[in-house]
């Protein structure tokens, strides 16, 4: 999956309402560990776009950027804050996370875009700071990936702001030993986040 069909993919993720409902966190297995000679993922940024122009990215937190856009049948622009994550060595594998208000701002939502060609099944694991968070399912797909989304808990809020770096752990297949843990980093998400409309 491209840079820029992740960015694409992500901000429809982001900005889309659903219409499924997102299944709960459950407890799961221990943190996965990463092959010997594993690469950890780089952090990409998306490319700013001028002040004004829709859809592009506002400002940027540290590792999260906040993108703005209007959806589809929507009167005002809804803002997310986002990080993309694409491994240097398997461009294949990589996330784009998304954390927005929903329109009536009554809720916080986490939305996860993964890559098409990973087992669905099990879902991803969410890790902070190693500490196993729990396990979120995969709710669509679209043409670029699928993704996953939840509502973020006060818990997990504290999480969040006070991490220093997290992972989405997924399984290529169902016959996998181990899951494949796509690092992601927490600096800036708090500001990002307080910076949210």
């Amino acid at each position: 999956m491209g840079r820029s069909s992740i960015i694409a993919a992500c901000l429809v993720a982001a900005v889309a309402g659903s219409s499924l409902p997102a299944r709960a966190q459950q407890p799961a297995a221990p943190a996965p560990q990463p092959s010997t000679g594993e690469r950890v993922p780089q952090a990409s940024a998306p490319q700013q776009k001028p002040n004004g122009s829709a859809g592009g990215v506002r400002q940027n937190y540290g590792a999260w950027s906040m993108v703005c856009d209007t959806p589809p049948g929507a009167s005002a622009e809804q803002c997310a804050l986002v990080q993309y994550v694409l491994d240097e060595d398997r461009p294949e594998i990589g996330v784009a996370i998304s954390v927005l208000k929903t329109a009536d701002r009554k809720l916080v939502q986490m939305r996860v875009l993964a890559p098409l060609g990973i087992w669905l099944q099990d879902g991803a694991q969410l890790f902070i700071d190693n500490q196993n968070i729990g396990t979120a399912y995969f709710t669509r797909c679209f043409p670029d990936g699928c993704s996953l989304e939840f509502p973020v808990e006060e818990d997990l809020m504290r999480f969040l702001r006070a991490g220093k770096s997290g992972a989405w752990a997924i399984k290529e297949s169902p016959d996998a030993q181990n899951r494949i843990a796509v690092p992601f980093e927490l600096e800036g998400f708090a500001a990002g986040y307080d910076a949210l409309p």
